[in-house]
């Protein structure tokens, strides 16, 4: 595993250690993994091959909507609107310039 940590572009590394396999993901080539294990192994690719794509893809826009709906509910007096006056409009404002 220490061989292998040291190429840049992997995301994860996992051994199972009955099936004597060694699990490498990342956007890696295959053949400078196989290049650091022969050092000290007699390394097989079993499969390569594009990355999983997580199943529950969802919109951005629904993902801002629930983060939304959840802070709504941490927040209840979370202000939606606000009003804005210009210095002319109120006689009392102060302005810095």
């Amino acid at each position: 595993m220490k061989s292998v940590s040291s190429i840049s572009g992997i995301y994860s590394i996992s051994m199972d250690m009955k099936e004597k396999k060694l699990t490498v993901e990342g956007d890696i080539n295959p053949v400078n993994v196989v290049s650091k294990l022969r050092k000290t192994w007699h390394p097989e690719i079993v499969t390569v091959g594009p990355a999983k794509e997580p199943e529950n893809k969802k919109d951005p826009n629904q993902q801002i909507e629930e983060l939304v709906k959840l802070y709504k509910a941490y927040n209840p007096h979370m202000t939606t609107h606000y009003y804005v006056q210009s210095a002319e409009e109120n006689p009392n404002a102060c302005a810095i310039c």
